[in-house]
């Protein structure tokens, strides 16, 4: 039986040697029979679990977002082993190589460059990136690079929205006023609402102007300042809350929501909107 490794090792290396460990012979047959395809949805998992924990959690007490980054921090370290065990590359070349990106993306630190704000540190991380692509894509023999590359294709949709809106303002493809970005949003509903009038109501149709008039609210929701994942998980948040509210009101009544009839759960509604709003506030609530 192996015994576990010094606790006189750095924590980092002490968990490397766990998992090297564990995938050993004698180590665990879970961690043995584990492939990067496998760990994938484990990977995402984990990412979630440290974006609640950031949500929970405040400055006084970390202690939950402390454990989950040591688990997303398993997963980078999981994955590194099955690399280096294929010969592909170890922890170290990953380690290493994001610190010389970040030096060499930050030149306004390690080297003469200039950047008076975050703005500008953008700007010039974004032109290095393209530079890197470019070079790499000369040696190559690939296309030329697009300032849309490298965005995951695995990404929420909303925040992959976000993120190819966000690499084009960069490059200077953006609206300079907001009432053209919400003149958008409401040509795109326009649309939506010409086909459907026009009785066409073939899914592929119906499909490609609801995908346009989300994209046109996320590219509001941007040009606003404001992530759209985390404005829709706030919504969601008040739609739930209140429409648990509502089964309270109606289980109060001895009944079932079933049972009701559309305008009394909407009175419910109403009341838990009104049960929500600051004593004493006469605002009227238009959500």
């Amino acid at each position: 039986m192996p015994e576990p490794p010094s606790r006189d090792l750095p924590p980092i290396e002490r968990l490397r040697a766990v998992m090297r460990l564990l995938r050993s012979e004698h180590g665990c047959p879970w961690d043995r029979e584990q492939t990067l395809e496998s760990l994938k949805p484990f990977l995402v998992e984990e990412a979630y679990e440290v974006l609640d924990a950031i949500d929970a959690t405040d400055e006084e007490d970390r202690s939950r977002l402390c454990e989950e980054l040591g688990d997303l921090l398993l997963q980078v370290v999981f994955q590194a082993q099955l690399c280096e065990e294929e010969g592909a590359f170890s922890f170290d070349d990953a380690a290493a190589a994001i610190t010389e990106k970040l030096i060499r993306r930050h030149p306004h630190v390690f080297a003469d460059a200039e950047a008076a704000d975050a703005a500008a540190v953008l700007r010039n991380w974004d032109a290095i990136k393209q530079d890197e692509k470019a070079a790499a894509g000369a040696v190559g023999g690939e296309p030329a690079a697009s300032a849309l590359d490298g965005v995951p294709r695995h990404m929420p949709a909303l925040h992959r929205a976000h993120e190819v809106q966000k690499r084009a303002a960069r490059q200077g493809f953006d609206w300079d006023r907001l009432p053209p970005v919400v003149y958008k949003v409401e040509e795109e509903l326009r649309e939506l609402k010409f086909v459907l009038a026009a009785g066409n109501e073939e899914p592929a149709a119906v499909r490609e102007e609801l995908g346009d008039l989300f994209f046109a609210a996320v590219n509001l929701s941007r040009f606003l300042g404001h992530q759209p994942e985390e404005v829709l998980h706030e919504s969601v948040a008040k739609f739930s809350r209140r429409f648990r509210a509502v089964e309270e009101q109606v289980r109060a009544q001895g009944r079932r929501m079933t049972d009701c009839t559309l305008a009394e759960l909407d009175a419910c509604w109403e009341a838990a909107k009104t049960s929500e709003r600051p004593a004493g506030s006469a605002t009227a609530d238009a959500d």
